[in-house]
């Protein structure tokens, strides 16, 4: 027995529940950043639109506003800029200007910046890859900008390094070794623990411009790990990354305890409402889980927390 299904419209003309994001995602474009007395740095970033799409209108025009979206974006990443917050923060304002039914624009995007740096070791010049995160919302109120950065790194686990020392300080006792020789040696050689590739996400938001440099966030997110890695590494230079990591063991909410730590020291300046957005996530490797601890927070707190 076959049923004859009711017509069904696709939105109905009685509903008027707003939507919170509508938009596109995937827009590659070319951003140029400018450097004093350099050539500008080009990043291929990928950009995400959204507008907020109130009760009382039905429909986005999705293929008029992927136009107009094109357009900003196309004008927005022509000429140079100083910073990827600022091309997202310029275009969500005019995102805003364009759609007069919405109150909120919200632009972000994301790309590979290249650094090049020395091995830390051998000092041969290599570079290395970080993920540049960015984004800006627009409103009646005025425009909020963020930057940030996800860099990788390697931590040692606090834990399964005190195993290894508390094994050592008995084997080298039932040796006979004595025990101001073994304080002194086990201080001198970090003993192994097991290690884990970990990545480190730090985010400043402020109001207009968060007047921070790219390169302080990325330094400091390097920095909040057991020890910095490196694409180029020549056995010196494994070495002394073993040693950093094993010297400064940390456990997964360590690292995002180090991130704090540097944002309070490097970014003072920044504004009470300022959001610091620390997160650290560890690919474990003796075990089927991963580890990720995170922190999101306003600075003025942030700083009370660390002076205290």
């Amino acid at each position: 027995m076959s049923h004859q299904l009711p017509d069904v419209q696709a939105t109905s003309p009685d509903v008027t529940v707003g939507l919170s994001q509508v938009g596109v995602t995937g827009v590659d474009k070319l951003v140029k950043i400018a450097r004093e007395g350099k050539r500008p740095i080009v990043l291929t970033a990928e950009f995400e639109v959204f507008v907020d799409l109130p009760g009382w209108r039905k429909g986005a025009d999705m293929s008029r506003n992927m136009e107009v979206i094109d357009e900003i974006l196309e004008d927005a990443t022509r000429e140079e800029a100083y910073g990827v917050e600022e091309v997202c923060g310029e275009a969500a304002e005019r995102l805003l200007e364009r759609h007069d039914y919405t109150s909120r624009a919200e632009v972000s995007m994301e790309a590979e910046f290249m650094r090049r740096e020395q091995t830390p070791a051998s000092d041969r010049e290599t570079q290395h890859t970080v993920d540049i995160v960015a984004s800006a919302t627009a409103t009646e109120d005025g425009t909020r900008e963020e930057i940030g950065a996800r860099v990788t790194g390697m931590t040692v686990c606090p834990c399964s390094q005190g195993m290894s020392t508390a094994r050592a300080k008995q084997t080298l006792e039932d040796l006979g070794v004595e025990e101001e020789t073994i304080t002194e040696f086990l201080e001198e050689v970090p003993q192994p623990g097991h290690s884990q590739r970990g990545h480190a996400t730090l985010t400043v938001e402020a109001n207009g411009d968060p007047s921070v440099d790219l390169n302080d966030i990325i330094d400091i997110a390097r920095d909040s790990m057991s020890a910095r890695i490196y694409n180029l590494a020549k056995r010196p230079d494994e070495d002394y990354m073993t040693y950093d990591a094993h010297a400064d063991a940390k456990f997964v909410e360590d690292c995002v305890r180090a991130l704090a730590e540097g944002v309070v020291d490097e970014f003072d300046h920044l504004a009470d409402d300022a959001v610091i957005t620390m997160s650290q996530s560890n690919d474990e490797s003796i075990h089927q889980h991963n580890a990720h601890a995170e922190r999101i927070v306003e600075m003025g707190t942030l700083r009370d927390e660390i002076s205290n």
